[in-house]
């Protein structure tokens, strides 16, 4: 559990604005040797971080919205509240 909030805190943390295109802009950070792979996408008043962790093929899909995330990780069900101001930088990013 400690190492899915560890990803779900670091997806928050390394999310940067990305440049307009047609396609979804990948973003990826590593963290405790572990490289993740994301990308964000709006859908209704939720943000979508959908990605993998490269060096286990472990996926996940987090939806945020407000300050509530919700999603599976791996092959693990999470729920955790975040701050408003990191959940409106992720909410930003998908725009």
């Amino acid at each position: 559990m400690n190492k899915t909030l560890l990803l779900a805190a670091s997806l928050f943390a390394a999310v940067s604005t990305p440049a307009l295109a047609d396609t979804a802009p990948q973003h990826t950070f590593t963290r405790d040797g572990d490289t993740y792979v994301y990308t964000t996408k709006q859908v209704a008043n939720r943000t979508i971080i959908s990605g993998r962790v490269l060096n286990t093929g472990d996926t996940f899909e987090l939806a945020v919205r407000g300050n509530r995330v919700t999603g599976v990780t791996g092959r693990r069900e999470v729920s955790f509240s975040v701050p408003a101001a990191s959940a409106r930088a992720v909410a930003s990013t998908a725009n």
